[in-house]
C-alpha cells in the first residue's frame, strides 16, 4: 500500500515539473503572447461577422430571416415582399460594410502575425536591443521577398488560369502564410540582430542624433538579411518552382491541418486539457501555441466562409467552455447536492463567476486543483461536453460553428449566437445537464467522506437555533 501511495506523488510531481517546463518555454510564451495579441483583432471581425449573419443578415439572420423570428415576413406580408424591400436592401448593404472589417483583420491575418510575432521574437530573444521595430521592418521585408510575386490565378467558373506577373498573391497575407509568417520573420529577427551582435554595422558620430545613427547601425544588418531571403527564394524557386512560403505551405501547415483535423488530435488536446488544469497548469500555455498554428485557422476559414471545419477552436469554446462544463457544470452540482456549509457557501460564491465562464473560484476555492476526489468528473466533463457537440453536429442538428462569441458570454446566450439558432442554445443545455450530472456521485461521495463534519454542522446550527 505505501508503495502506491509513493509512486501517485513521483508521478504527480514529475508530470508537473515536465509539464510546467513545457509551459514555460521562451518559444512557446512568445507564440502564444503572439497568437493573444492577434487574436484581439480576430475577436472585433469575430463579432462583426456574428453581427452580420446572426442580427442583420435578411434572409438566414436570427431577426428577420426564415430560420429566426422572421420579422421580414411580417413587416412585408410575404418573402417575396420582404426581398424586394428597402429594409431588406438597406439591411444587406449594411452587412456588406460591416463584413469589410475582415479585410482589416482576419484577410490580413499573417501579415498581423509577422509584426506581432517578430516583436515579440526580439524583446524575448533579442532584450538588449536598441530598437525592436527595426527588427519588425527587416522581418516584413523578408516576408514580402518571399512572397509569390508570379502565380497562376484560376478563371472563376472555368477550369482555365492566366498567369500573374509582378503583382502579390495576397492570399498568403490571411491563414495560407501563417507557418510563412512565423518561421521567415522569426529567422529575419534571428539574423538581423546576431549581425548586430557581430558589430557588423556602421559607427557614426557621437555628434549625430540616436535616431539617425540606430537607422545608419541597421543598414549592414539589414542588407544581410534581406540578402538572405533573396538568396533562398532563389534556391526555393529554382529547386522546387515555388516561393518559400507556398512550400511551406506544402510540407509543413497542410500536414499540420491534416493532423489537427483528425479524431486522435482532437481527443488528445481534449483530455489533457482538463489533466493539465487539474494539476495547476494553465492548458493555454501549452495548447495556446499548438492551436494557433491548426484549429485557429480552422476558426478564420470558417468565419470567412472559406471552410466548414468541424474541429476548431470556435466549436471548442462553443461545446466545452461556453457550455459551462468547466465551470457552471461542477458550481450546479455542489449547490444541487452537496450537504458540506462549506462546499454550499464556495459554490454560491462561484455561480456568478461560472455564469461568465471564469472557473477559477471554484477550481481554486473547493479546491478541485489536486483534489483526487474530483479529478474523473474534472477530466471527463471537457472530452465528453466536445463530443456530445460533436455529435449534434454529425447528425446536422448544428453546422459548424462559424460565428466568434466572447468566452465571457453566459452559457445558452453564447448557443444562441455560436450558431445563430435557438438549437445551439439546446446543445449547450444537453452539454450542462449531462456534465453537472457527471458531478453528483461525486458530491455525494464527498458527503459520505465528510459525514462527521456535516453532523457537527448540524448540531451547532440546532444549538444556535433558538427554542
Amino acid at each position: 500500500m505505501a508503495q502506491k501511495e509513493g509512486r501517485w506523488p513521483r508521478f504527480q510531481g514529475n508530470f508537473t515539473r515536465y509539464a510546467g517546463k513545457i509551459a514555460a518555454n521562451k518559444l512557446l510564451l512568445t507564440l502564444r503572447d503572439s497568437f493573444i495579441i492577434v487574436a484581439a483583432t480576430s475577436m472585433i471581425a469575430g463579432f462583426a461577422i456574428m453581427m452580420q449573419n446572426v442580427f442583420i443578415d435578411p434572409t438566414n439572420g436570427l431577426i428577420f430571416g426564415q430560420q429566426g423570428l422572421r420579422l421580414g415576413k411580417l413587416i412585408s406580408g410575404s418573402w417575396g415582399a420582404w426581398t424586394h424591400s428597402g429594409l431588406f436592401s438597406g439591411l444587406t448593404t449594411t452587412g456588406n460594410l460591416i463584413g469589410l472589417v475582415s479585410n482589416g483583420s482576419l484577410n490580413t491575418f499573417a501579415v498581423l502575425l509577422v509584426v506581432i510575432f517578430s516583436h515579440t521574437f526580439s524583446r524575448k530573444y533579442f532584450p538588449k536591443s536598441k530598437e525592436h521595430m527595426t527588427s519588425v521592418l527587416y522581418a516584413l521585408g523578408a516576408f514580402f521577398i518571399c512572397m509569390p510575386w508570379h502565380f497562376k490565378y484560376p478563371l472563376t467558373g472555368t477550369q482555365k488560369s492566366v498567369d500573374v506577373l509582378n503583382y502579390m498573391d495576397t492570399s498568403f497575407f490571411g491563414t495560407k502564410g501563417v507557418f510563412a509568417a512565423l518561421l521567415i520573420s522569426g529567422l529575419a529577427v534571428w539574423i538581423y540582430n546576431k549581425s548586430l551582435e557581430k558589430n557588423l554595422t556602421i559607427k557614426m558620430p557621437d555628434s549625430v542624433p540616436p535616431a539617425v545613427a540606430r537607422s545608419f547601425e541597421s543598414l549592414i544588418p539589414g542588407v544581410i538579411t534581406m540578402g538572405v531571403f533573396i538568396i533562398l527564394t532563389g534556391i526555393s524557386t529554382s529547386f522546387t518552382g515555388e516561393t518559400m512560403p507556398e512550400l511551406l505551405l506544402t510540407i509543413l501547415q497542410k500536414p499540420a491541418l491534416a493532423i489537427s483535423g483528425t479524431g486522435i488530435f482532437a481527443f488528445i488536446s481534449q483530455f489533457t486539457w482538463g489533466l493539465l488544469q487539474w494539476f495547476g497548469i494553465h492548458p493555454t500555455s501549452i495548447w495556446g501555441p499548438i492551436f494557433g498554428l491548426t484549429w485557429n485557422i480552422n476558426d478564420t476559414q470558417n468565419m470567412l466562409g472559406q471552410a466548414h471545419h468541424i474541429y476548431s477552436t470556435l466549436f471548442m469554446n462553443f461545446s466545452t467552455v461556453a457550455a459551462g462544463s468547466c465551470s457552471v457544470s461542477p458550481v450546479l452540482a455542489l449547490l444541487l447536492f452537496s450537504k458540506r456549509i462549506a462546499a454550499k457557501k464556495i459554490s454560491k460564491i462561484a455561480i456568478m463567476p461560472a455564469i461568465f465562464n471564469i472557473s477559477e473560484p471554484i477550481t481554486f476555492g473547493l479546491p478541485i486543483i489536486l483534489n483526487p476526489l474530483y479529478f474523473i468528473p474534472w477530466v471527463v466533463a471537457q472530452p465528453l461536453a466536445f463530443y456530445i457537440g460533436i455529435f449534434f453536429t454529425k447528425i446536422n442538428f448544428i453546422g459548424p460553428i462559424v460565428n466568434n462569441v466572447s468566452w465571457t458570454v453566459p452559457t445558452l446566450i453564447s448557443g444562441l449566437l455560436y450558431t445563430g439558432s435557438i438549437k445551439g442554445l439546446i446543445v449547450q443545455a444537453v452539454i450542462v445537464f449531462i456534465t453537472t450530472a457527471i458531478y453528483v456521485p461525486f458530491v455525494k461521495m464527498d458527503n459520505k467522506i465528510n459525514a462527521d463534519a456535516i453532523q457537527e454542522n448540524a448540531e451547532f446550527n440546532a444549538i444556535k437555533e433558538p427554542k
